[in-house]
């Protein structure tokens, strides 16, 4: 396997339909493993077996991998920055696309999709996961 570089994003319980949400948004392909799919012993915590061990979604744009929240006690709210994800698009119509998807889905565009200082086009929106999705396209011919 040549290297690569995706994005990873543990959530707290959603991530499995987090991640078919975003395969309906994005399309591409998506493979969900679950704890009972392929029980670990010896794991420091007990895992719900419906819980997410290990999803990937790959997309014309990139991949985006990730599971459930393991239990270590730590409650990072999802909803900010700090889990955001900057897609590129070739047109400002896909982008718009992806947008409208992800708001019709239960999100709120934060930033409306507009022309940029540095003349491409950019916007955020939060989908109903609170996941900032920045998007991003070089102007236009």
């Amino acid at each position: 396997m040549p290297e690569s570089l995706a994005t990873y994003i543990a959530l707290p319980g959603t991530t499995a339909e987090a991640m078919e949400h975003w395969h309906q948004v994005f399309g591409g392909e998506l493979q969900i493993l679950r704890y009972g799919d392929n029980p670990m012993p010896g794991m420091p915590f007990e895992p719900d077996p419906q819980a997410v061990a290990h999803a990937t979604l790959v997309t014309a744009g990139g991949i985006i991998a990730g599971g459930d929240a393991a239990p270590d006690g730590n409650d990072y709210a999802v909803q900010g920055t700090a889990y955001s994800l900057l897609y590129t698009t070739d047109t400002t119509a896909q982008a718009r696309e992806y947008i409208a998807k992800l708001v019709e889905g239960g999100g709120r565009e934060a930033m409306p999709f507009a022309r940029a200082p540095w003349g491409g086009w950019y916007g955020h929106t939060f989908d109903r996961f609170g996941v900032m999705w920045a998007f991003s396209c070089d102007a236009e011919q």
